[in-house]
């Protein structure tokens, strides 16, 4: 699952292999939903065109699902056999552990400098960049406006709006007024866009986790007495719905409202729902941060191919590249001048309102080497905060308990 959250199920190969001065080894994600968008095919003709202007260097493209990617470039690099460039969606290990180059030695400076530069900052560890941003995205609240309009309501802007409007939704039997994905699958994701629209986070203001500060119990307490204990969320348990299956639903006309990335627009479109899309809303008014979300591409040293990885990564980040792959895939763009590009452009109407919140998004503290475990402990404990019988404090206690930990361990 990547942290953009696109469902993947692809695995396979792509690029074109040959004598050539140098080949470097890509390990890429598949941000395809089939076989006919797969990855696959982005990099296939990229490469094709790269080696086309590049004689002396022949590039291997491997393209993994996301539930396959992060492991696969674990295996190899414990094995001795790091790629050249792996695009995952978690790099501060690598980089801990001396595996990575920076930033500056394998992008020329008018690329590295052409990144937006709030995916810059989170590409950092200890000031130091060495997650390249590949993709990114944000999230906004999709409604049901067919729901809505039977209900004569308007989308809200607070959280006693919100609220108010899943109650009548519920009362003309919608199955999920609010959907609150909080099983495993990306259940650290929809924590965040509460804690954020709540005016807290995962941090504080000093770069330490602070997962159980007053604001973010508040913001737990009142989903678990005014949405989750009201009856406002569903059916199904908070923490055993997974966001797939709250899109599917989305898509089935079976919820009112919930948090959704760009690629939740084609596929209700697909299915003929009508929506709408507002900013999250916050405890008084339109939340101050919103979440954003990156992927990374990363160099490792082991191959000592720095040079022709710089040669390759400025043309992956051209700009013509980098508009086709996120155009492909619904995604926003990771450098200043596609988004401007895109920001002008007629054909990127839809994606206005996602590239809007980036500049004032904050993303996940994957700077942290300590973050993967913290957010599988996320993933598998915080749907408790909001049963019948949790405690939002206790729960986030414990999770912030471990996160102390396991930065502590990791220096």
């Amino acid at each position: 699952m990547s942290a953009l959250g696109v469902t993947v199920v692809l695995a396979g190969c792509s690029g074109a292999s040959g004598s050539g001065d140098v080949t470097l080894r890509l390990v890429a994600a598949d941000y395809g939903d089939s076989s006919a968008n797969s990855s696959k095919k982005y990099w296939d003709r990229l490469v094709r065109d790269f080696e086309a202007e590049h004689s002396g260097i022949k590039v291997e493209v491997s393209v993994y699902s996301w539930n396959d990617v992060d492991r696969k470039v674990k295996e190899m690099v414990a094995a001795d056999h790091a790629p050249d460039m792996a695009q995952i969606g978690a790099y501060a290990d690598y980089a801990a552990a001396g595996r990575l180059y920076q930033a500056d030695e394998v992008l020329s400076i008018p690329v590295q400098a052409d990144f937006a530069s709030e995916l810059s900052n989170a590409g950092k560890v200890n000031r130091t960049q060495y997650g390249m941003p590949f993709a990114a995205s944000t999230r906004l609240l999709f409604y049901n406006k067919t729901l809505f309009s039977q209900a004569g309501i308007q989308p809200p802007a607070t959280w006693s709006g919100l609220a108010a409007d899943a109650q009548a939704l519920e009362a003309r039997g919608v199955k999920f007024p609010y959907a609150l994905p909080l099983g495993p699958e990306e259940a650290q994701a929809e924590t965040m866009q509460w804690l954020l629209s709540g005016g807290s986070g995962y941090l504080d203001g000093f770069g330490s986790y602070d997962i159980d500060s007053a604001q973010n119990v508040g913001t737990f307490t009142w989903l678990k007495e005014e949405l989750v204990g009201k009856g406002l969320t569903g059916p199904v348990a908070p923490g055993r719905l997974n966001r797939a299956d709250a899109f599917a639903a989305f898509t089935r006309g079976e919820v009112g409202m919930l948090n959704g990335h760009p690629s939740l627009m084609k596929m209700a479109r697909d299915k003929g729902v009508k929506f709408g899309m507002v900013p999250m809303p916050g405890v008084s008014g339109r939340a101050k941060s919103a979440m954003g979300v990156a992927d990374w591409m990363t160099a490792f040293k082991q191959n000592r191919h720095k040079d022709q990885i710089r040669a390759f990564l400025d043309y992956v980040y051209d700009e013509k590249n980098v508009l086709d792959f996120s155009r492909e895939y619904d995604l926003l763009p990771v450098t200043n001048s596609a988004q401007e590009t895109m920001a002008a452009s007629s054909r990127d109407a839809d994606l206005e309102p996602f590239l809007e919140q980036l500049p004032s998004s904050e993303l996940y503290p994957v700077g942290k080497t300590s973050w993967a475990g913290v957010s599988a402990n996320i993933k598998k404990q915080i749907g408790k905060a909001v049963d019948p019988g949790g405690s939002p404090s206790a729960i986030l206690g414990q999770i912030q308990r471990a996160a102390v930990t396991a930065d502590s361990a990791a220096g």
